[in-house]
């Protein structure tokens, strides 16, 4: 079964890629009764703050036909930024050789947190060098990466 991020990056992907930007990812987070659904945009040379305001134009307008989410949510659409999160295999690959941040639902060595060098990816494995030692992760385990932003 596919999960609501899964849907709605189905349903919206065409529409944001309409609109000139790629559809980087998408978080829903709930807070009690209210959801927060998060749209990440991307395109070449940087979003601004109108492709943000015409992306949520139309997602707004989709979403409203479509009524995917049963709950009230709020809307936010933004850039990825330097930190950003990395959601499919295709955007790991993207940054090997950078720093990334990892989140695991279930722990390795009993560790949930991971952070080091982003190696290589084999099939559904991403390997990191954490303090000079490789760490072999499983794709499907990781709850949350992210690019460590360097300043």
């Amino acid at each position: 079964m596919a999960t609501l991020e899964q849907n709605l990056q189905q349903m919206l992907q065409g529409a944001v890629e309409d609109l000139g930007c790629e559809l980087w990812g998408i978080e829903c987070q709930r807070a009690g009764r209210f959801m927060t659904v998060r749209l990440f945009i991307d395109k070449e040379g940087g979003v601004t703050v109108d492709d943000c305001a015409d992306v949520s134009r139309q997602v707004s307008a989709i979403l409203d036909v479509e009524d995917p989410i049963a709950d009230k949510y709020n809307l936010e659409v933004s850039s990825p930024g330097l930190d950003r999160p990395l959601f499919t295999l295709p955007q790991f690959e993207r940054y090997i050789g950078q720093d990334i941040a990892v989140h695991l639902r279930i722990p390795v060595m009993e560790r949930r947190k991971w952070q080091g060098k982003l190696a290589r990816i084999e099939n559904d494995m991403v390997t990191l060098i954490v303090d000079g030692q490789e760490q072999v992760l499983v794709f499907g385990n990781i709850q949350k990466a992210n690019v460590v932003a360097k300043f």
